[in-house]
């Protein structure tokens, strides 16, 4: 395929000319936009006579990519409210370049910033925010699109490199690359593959991990017993495309209760999980007062003495106390200052005790100040709710786990319970802590979504007109999945000895793209030939620029990477007004990396 100019009048020519300044960012979805919007913002200072190719890499329309692209179904939401999105900065993001304000998906769309949008209108805004940050970039800045993949990146470490497209007998000559390659397939894992063979000899049907508007669900077939692996957002998404997706629709009942009128074309899900619950619903109401002075207890100077600990640090062991402190002070914070009603000591003297008690002392002195033990943090039972609860049959865990939404959901949507908004707003603060610390292990990534990033209330009052409808059936906690005598069988430990045969699986789960396994060529390429990995698999880059790292930590002084395929991550798709915004803070020094690197390329290249 051809390149394709877009937007400045200038870019008439499908390539550079040889005597221009070339950057290739490969991804043209929201991390690559943010870091050309950030080249547009920081040029004035750092590059006022910028010259420059931007070559934007990806087979989807630039802004939204793959995964916001406005080729969706319109059934699909956002997962957070249209006020809580944005693509601009502000002064709490801590970074050096200037902030350059704008709107928030709600003030763009002229929608309500309570409503979770589809994602069709999210990939719309994405798309404006492209244009403008391209109405915002110098005059001698020109962007390309070429609609395709990126295959390869090779190149001396000091030298020009070359990027391979697919279909292209000639690469892209770049002086920088940045790849902000967004979320990655994956190759199938040994369980996979074994699972995958399992189904192909006995004729059954095996979906493996995926995005699940990109899964092939036709071979689920009405009526049909379905195991479904996963509890999360990707079960979210299944379960509306094989309900209303399939001609099924809701109908209102009494308050806020639906039922569901089956259009007789939808399998039945047999649905479990590690934890075997649904992720928390989102808040539902609107906070108050003044938020808890975060950090406290987990803030800069701890992560600078964590990452200056010569041997090194273990998350579980030296992490999670101080995070655990950090979100027991913002639930406390709250508690004690907003509802006090329900506390036996003033704020002050609890905090004084709070913040010299250790881990040990911590319940005793809880229990003293806090009466109701419902009011109290309990970190180990909200991660796991269903440990050592077990029910007699698999009809008494469906009435189990529906009395368990219906809790999540009145607490969620009630202001009593603001505690629980103090928490989330600690979670995000100890994420902007934790990007800085590289790669932690997936366990944090898990609880942090579990408890903030679940989804709209409404999509779990509609997961209970389907349960009541015998569409969706609980597995529980900790479930087994195993293949044998021509069949798949899951059970759990919440229904001991109870198992559900069927001939179909669906892996309810993102893909796990280490880069030994993604299906992204560049990326393993790059890992072959030297880059270097985390522990976790995710591509180690320089936490201030998002250079990319060889494997004897030098950075490559002419390959970045940004987003979740690396250890400098943010804390979810996307930003919330206000809130620090890590990502905002890794673009900025990237683009001012890339900046400086072309100006100093000029002089050089001048003198």
């Amino acid at each position: 395929m051809s390149s394709e100019p877009f937007a400045r009048p200038t870019a008439t020519a499908p390539a550079a000319a040889p005597s221009r300044p070339t950057l290739v960012i490969v991804g043209a979805g929201p991390r690559g936009i943010g870091v050309l919007e950030r080249i547009a913002a920081n040029a004035p200072e750092l590059h006022g006579e910028l010259a420059l190719d931007v070559h934007l890499v990806d087979p989807y329309p630039p802004g939204g990519g793959r995964i916001w692209r406005e080729a969706q179904s319109p059934l699909l939401l956002m997962n957070s409210h249209a006020e809580d999105v944005t693509m601009f900065t502000d002064e709490t993001v801590a970074m050096e370049g200037p902030v350059r304000p704008g709107p928030t998906l709600h003030e763009w769309a002229g929608v309500d910033g309570r409503l979770f949008a589809d994602r069709q209108r999210q990939g719309g805004y994405l798309r404006w925010v492209y244009e403008q940050t391209l109405a915002a970039l110098p005059p001698g800045v020109r962007v390309h699109h070429h609609p395709c993949i990126a295959e390869r990146v090779e190149g001396p470490r000091e030298g020009r490199q070359r990027v391979w497209l697919q279909g292209r007998p000639e690469p892209l000559d770049a002086d920088l690359v940045v790849l902000t390659l967004g979320h990655l397939d994956a190759e199938l894992d040994d369980e996979q593959r074994a699972l995958a063979a399992y189904a192909a000899e006995h004729g059954l049907v095996h979906l493996p991990p995926d995005f699940t508007a990109d899964s092939d669900l036709s071979p689920l077939k009405p009526g049909e017993d379905v195991l479904v692996r996963g509890f999360g957002l990707a079960f979210v998404d299944l379960v509306v495309l094989l309900t209303e997706g399939r001609g099924g629709r809701y109908e209102p009942l009494d308050g806020e209760e639906l039922r569901y009128v089956p259009s007789g074309r939808e399998p039945v899900l047999y649905v479990g999980s590690r934890r075997g619950v649904p992720y928390h619903s989102k808040i539902g109401y609107d906070w108050s007062g003044d938020r808890p002075p975060l950090p406290r207890f987990f803030g800069p100077a701890e992560v600078d003495e964590l990452l200056a600990r010569p041997a090194g640090f273990d998350f579980r062991r030296d992490v999670w106390p101080l995070v655990a402190k950090e979100l027991g002070f913002a639930h406390y914070h709250r508690l004690f200052t907003a509802h006090p009603e329900r506390t036996a000591v003033a704020w002050p003297d609890f905090e004084e005790k709070y913040a010299l008690a250790d881990p040990v002392a911590l319940p005793a002195l809880v229990a003293a100040a806090v009466p109701d033990p419902a009011d109290r943090l309990d970190l180990d039972a909200v991660d796991r709710p269903l440990d050592g609860v077990r029910y007699a049959s698999s009809d008494a865990l469906q009435d189990g786990l529906r009395a368990y939404v219906e809790r999540d959901l009145t607490r969620r949507h009630d202001p009593a319970h603001s505690p629980d908004q103090a928490v989330f707003f600690a979670l995000l603060s100890v994420y902007g802590q934790l990007v800085r610390l590289g790669d932690i292990g997936s366990w944090w990534h898990g609880f942090f979504s579990y408890l903030a990033s679940g989804p709209p209330g409404p999509r779990l009052r509609q997961l209970l007109a389907l349960s009541r409808a015998g569409v969706v059936r609980f597995l529980g906690a900790d479930m087994t999945v195993t293949a044998a005598d021509g069949v798949f069988r899951g059970g759990s430990a919440s229904v001991p000895g109870a198992v559900v045969e069927t001939r179909a699986l669906v892996e309810a789960r993102l893909p796990n793209p280490t880069v030994e396994r993604t299906r992204d060529q560049l990326l393993r390429r790059l890992y072959a030939e030297g880059a270097a990995g985390t522990p976790e698999g995710l591509l180690a880059v320089d936490p201030g620029d998002g250079r990319v790292l060889d494997r004897s930590g030098t950075p490559y002084p002419r390959r970045f990477a940004l987003g979740p395929h690396t250890d400098a991550r943010g804390s979810g798709a996307f930003t919330r007004p206000r809130t620090g915004g890590p990502a905002f803070r890794q673009n900025d020094g990237a683009a001012r990396a890339v900046l400086r690197f072309l100006r100093d390329l000029e002089c050089r290249a001048a003198g």
